[in-house]
C-alpha cells in the first residue's frame, strides 16, 4: 500500500512550497544523526532544540523531503537545485499522527497492541517471534512506543502480514491517542504495576490509562494477565482472554522448573499437554510467554510453531543478560526497573546457589511513592536471602535502610550516590563463584558499572 506526497498534503492540510506530489513516501526520521537516505525528515520543536533548523542538514544527508513547522524560515536559494520537497504544516507532531492514522486506515491487516506496567517489550518480542513462524511481521523496534515512535513504526510498513505494536505512556490520554492511530484488532495488557504512579497517582488510574488501548478498536478483544490483582475479574464491553499461573485461566502454566539460564513449564493446549522451554529463568517471563501463546492460538499458529517461536526468543540488550567473568556470574538487567521487575529478579537471584550480591539503583518516575516503593524492594532483598547489598542513588538508599531495619547484616550493606564508587566497592569484595545482579532504571546508566568492573577484573 503506497503513500504519496499528495496524500501528506491532503491529510496534514499543509502548504507544499516545493516538490512533486507524486513522490512515493516510505518512512520518516526525526533525527538527522540517524536519518537514512530516502527518508522524510520531520522537524520537531523541543524545549531546548528546534529540529526545524536542521532541515538543510537532513537534505544534504539524502532526505527525500522535509515536513516543517509553518513558521520555519526556508532558504529557497539553497533548495533551488535540490530534488526534494518541503511541506509546511501547523503542527508537525499532529501531522505525523494524521499521516500514520491515514496509512493504517488503508491497511486490512491484523494489529496486535501491547501495553502494561512491565513486560511490554519482552512480550512484544515473544509475540512477534511466534507470529513470525507463519507471517511476515512488523514489530516495534526497541522501545519506540510513544506518540512519536508508534506512528513512525506504522509508516515503516511495506508488505507485512501483521503488526505488533508496543504502547507506552506517562499520563492519562496518551494510550488513547496511540490506539486511535493504530486501530488494534487484538489488544494485550500484561499487568498493572507502579510504573509512572508518580504521574498518575494510583494503580487504579494506571489501569484506567492502560484500558485506553481499547478505544481505537472496532471489535474489542483483550488478552489479560489473570494473576494481576487489578486485571483479575476485569469486565469490558467485549471479549477477554485470560492467562496465568496462580488463578484459573484459559491458558495456565504449571510444573515450572527453573535453571540458571532457562526454565521449563507445562501447558494444556487443544486437549494435549506440552512442555515449553524459555531461555530466560524468571517467573515473569512465564507470564509473558503465556500471553504470547494466547496471541499465537488466536491467530491459529500450530503448537509446534508456538514452541519454536518461544525457544528462538532472545531478550533485548541489557535485559537479563547472564555473563561470566573469572568464574563470577553477572546478571545484567538494567534496561529498566520497577517494583515488579525488582521482585522478579531478586527472587531469581535468591534461588541460586552461591554468594548473592545485589547492586540496585534508583527506580525512576515514582513521585511521592518513591520512598515507600524503594523500601518495599529492601524488604524483598531481606526476604530472599541476598548476602550483600550495594545501592546507588538517593532513593535506592531506602532499600538499604529497610533491609537493615529488618535485620540485614550491617557489614554487608553499602550505599553510594555515584556509579564509580559502587564499582570500586564491588571490585574490592568480589570472590570466586559470586553471583552479581545489576538492576536499576535505564537512566541510572548501570552499563557504566558493568564496564568498570569488567575492566577491573581483567587486571586481576
Amino acid at each position: 500500500m503506497n503513500i504519496y506526497l499528495k496524500d501528506l498534503v491532503t491529510v496534514s492540510e499543509g502548504i507544499l512550497i516545493k516538490g512533486n506530489k507524486d513522490t512515493l513516501i516510505n518512512s520518516f526520521s526525526i533525527d538527522t544523526r540517524t536519518l537514512k537516505e530516502g527518508e522524510v525528515y520531520l522537524g520537531l520543536k523541543g524545549s531546548v532544540v528546534d529540529g526545524n533548523t536542521f532541515y538543510k542538514e537532513a537534505i544534504l544527508k539524502g532526505a527525500l523531503g522535509c515536513i516543517l513547522d509553518k513558521n520555519t524560515s526556508v532558504d529557497l536559494e539553497f533548495l533551488q537545485d535540490k530534488d526534494v520537497f518541503i511541506l509546511l504544516v501547523d503542527d508537525v507532531i499532529s501531522s505525523l499522527h494524521q499521516i500514520a492514522s491515514f496509512k493504517r486506515s488503508k491497511l486490512n491487516i491484523p494489529v496486535v497492541a501491547i501495553t502494561g506496567s512491565v513486560g511490554k517489550t519482552s512480550t512484544k518480542d515473544m509475540v512477534a517471534s511466534i507470529l513470525s513462524t507463519k507471517y511476515k511481521v512488523l514489530k516495534t523496534e526497541g522501545n519506540l512506543n510513544n506518540h512519536l515512535g508508534l506512528p513512525l513504526m506504522i509508516m515503516k510498513y511495506q508488505d507485512e502480514d501483521i503488526m505488533v505494536l508496543e504502547m507506552g505512556m506517562n499520563n492519562l490520554g496518551e494510550i488513547s491517542t496511540l490506539s486511535h492511530i493504530a486501530k488494534p484488532t487484538l489488544s494485550v495488557i500484561t499487568n498493572i504495576g507502579t510504573s509512572h504512579i508518580g504521574n498518575l497517582g494510583s494503580r487504579e488510574n494506571i489501569l484506567k490509562a492502560k484500558l485506553e488501548i481499547l478505544e481505537g478498536m472496532t471489535e474489542k478483544v483483550l488478552i489479560i494477565n489473570n494473576d494481576n490483582d487489578l486485571l483479575h475479574n476485569l469486565k469490558i464491553d467485549g471479549k477477554i482472554i485470560t492467562y496465568g499461573i496462580n488463578n484459573k485461566s484459559e491458558y495456565n502454566a504449571y510444573d515450572i522448573k527453573y535453571n540458571l539460564d532457562n526454565l521449563t513449564y507445562k501447558i494444556n493446549l487443544l486437549g494435549s499437554t506440552y512442555e515449553i522451554k524459555l531461555n530466560v529463568p524468571i517467573e515473569s517471563f512465564v507470564l509473558n510467554s503465556l500471553c504470547a501463546i494466547c496471541v499465537g492460538m488466536y491467530y491459529n499458529i500450530e503448537v509446534s510453531k508456538i514452541k519454536e517461536g518461544l525457544e528462538n526468543f532472545k531478550l533485548s540488550h541489557n535485559r537479563m543478560e547472564i555473563e561470566k567473568i573469572n568464574n563470577i556470574t553477572f546478571i545484567k538487567d538494567y534496561y529498566n526497573a520497577s517494583v515488579d521487575s525488582m521482585v522478579s529478579t531478586l527472587s531469581y537471584l535468591g534461588n541460586l546457589k552461591g554468594r548473592k550480591i545485589a547492586v540496585l539503583g534508583n527506580m525512576l518516575e515514582l513521585g511521592e511513592y518513591s520512598k515507600s516503593l524503594h523500601k518495599m524492594v529492601g524488604n524483598v532483598v531481606y526476604e530472599k536471602g541476598i548476602d550483600i547489598l550495594i545501592t546507588v542513588g538517593s532513593d535506592a538508599k531506602y532499600m538499604a535502610d529497610e533491609a537493615l531495619k529488618l535485620g540485614f547484616n550491617k557489614n554487608n550493606i553499602f550505599t553510594y550516590i555515584h556509579n564509580r564508587e559502587a564499582s570500586l566497592k564491588l571490585l574490592s569484595i568480589l570472590e570466586d563463584g559470586d553471583l552479581v545482579l545489576l538492576k536499576a532504571s535505564h537512566g541510572m546508566n548501570f552499563a557504566e558499572i558493568y564496564s568498570l568492573v569488567k575492566e577491573g577484573l581483567k587486571n586481576i
